[in-house]
């Protein structure tokens, strides 16, 4: 895959459009985890220092078209001052007269953040019509496009897609980042290659699974999805999460894992309560002996420290999603074992983004403990899918 890289652009007094991913966690207001902007900062700071002016495009989460206060990105713009040192502009509007007007009175190494970019419902449009639309506008405040959301560049929107089409562009220093990362896993990763998957869904991980299976040495199973897979094998789940249209499925993977020599690893004990809550009291039990009226929330100490060990002894080690539900304190074991043994992998060990990022800095891990922190869990996995991604065929054209 050949991406143009920011060092290939001349960005020097130019007007630069450029697209981050700053979709962080926010509760009343408050941002709970700044990873993704601090991930953001190398780009931003290089720009700044080229004598660029800046004006950056980003999403939080799924408003829709519509505008809702509560994901307005002016917590962002305010931490993103503090992070970089230096004021950032900020524009409660996305296009228009008064927008553009605002971008073109920036000076040299001004930063200048527009609202929500999903605000718009031309961004996610599938009508290319409508997107272009949008991305012209949006072009119209810069001389050039960099593209540095790595975490939406498996959607073909406008802002991270159709405008890589109208301004000379380049990938970031995040995109590059990830992408030679995920090279890393998917080209000839060194071995034993681990891949850990949690999460809630199997539905979600079917697609990774089946493309790793001739890739990987082990595969540990753990989150909400690992009772689709005992279920599969005919165990009983009680009232665990379960997807049963995916038990054919998971069954045709189980066996290409046997024919492949690929060590599945499933919980062999389950942390389970009655109820989803962080007062519910949690129960220690085999995975085979799981109460009809039980649910597991997190796997067990014995599974945990299998996993462990199987990680420890791999070279490469990609990790997707909690072991169990992280956020409740009794319920969080897994998860932390998790990754405590990912911290002791003596290769490359890659956190895949998303609940799986969040969680290892609320269990108190830094980012510098791993290998690599990916900001795109949903753009990794379809990435380890084998599957295109639009935002990354756009910097190729």
């Amino acid at each position: 895959m050949n991406i143009p890289t920011l060092e290939s652009l001349d960005v020097r007094g130019k007007q630069v459009l450029l697209r981050c991913d700053l979709n962080v966690p926010l509760k009343d207001g408050v941002i709970t985890d700044d990873g993704r902007i601090r991930a953001s900062l190398p780009t931003i700071s290089y720009l700044v220092e080229q004598g660029a002016s800046v004006v950056i495009t980003a999403h939080l989460g799924r408003p829709k078209g519509e505008r809702k206060p509560e994901l307005s990105l002016a917590p962002i713009a305010i931490r993103l001052s503090e992070l970089l040192g230096q004021s950032v502009k900020f524009s409660p509007e996305i296009v228009g007269e008064s927008v553009l007007a605002q971008a073109q009175a920036l000076t040299a190494g001004e930063v200048l953040l527009l609202e929500n970019i999903r605000y718009e419902a031309a961004e996610t449009s599938k009508d290319e019509s409508e997107r272009l639309v949008l991305a012209t506008a949006l072009a119209s405040y810069a001389d050039v496009f960099v593209s540095d959301g790595f975490g939406a560049v498996h959607r073909k929107h406008a802002s991270v897609y159709d405008v890589a089409k109208l301004l000379p562009h380049a990938a970031g220093y995040l995109v590059a980042a990830e992408v030679e990362v995920l090279k890393k896993l998917t080209d000839n990763p060194e071995r034993p290659y681990g891949v850990v998957l949690g999460g809630a869904k199997v539905s979600d991980k079917i697609g990774v699974i089946s493309n790793l299976l001739d890739k990987v040495n082990v595969l540990a199973i753990g989150g909400g999805m690992l009772f689709t897979f005992l279920a599969a094998q005919g165990k009983e789940i009680g009232t665990s999460l379960v997807e049963v249209e995916s038990i054919p499925t998971v069954l045709e993977l189980l066996g290409r894992a046997k024919e492949l020599g690929v060590d599945i690893l499933l919980p062999t004990d389950i942390v389970v309560a009655p109820a989803f809550s962080a007062e519910s009291p949690a129960t220690l039990v085999s995975a085979d002996a799981i109460p009809h009226d039980q649910m597991g929330l997190d796997i067990g100490p014995e599974s945990a420290a299998a996993f462990a060990s199987a990680i420890k002894s791999c070279q490469t080690v990609f990790w997707n999603g909690p072991m169990g539900v992280f956020e409740f304190a009794a319920f969080a074991a897994g998860t932390k074992t998790v990754a405590q043994a990912l911290t002791e992998v003596p290769g490359i060990s890659v956190v895949g983004g998303g609940d799986s990022a969040a969680a290892v800095r609320k269990l108190g891990f830094n980012d510098s403990d791993f290998g690599y922190i990916s900001t795109g869990g949903g753009a990794s996995l379809e990435y380890l899918e084998g599957k295109e991604l639009p935002g990354l065929i756009a910097l190729q054209n």
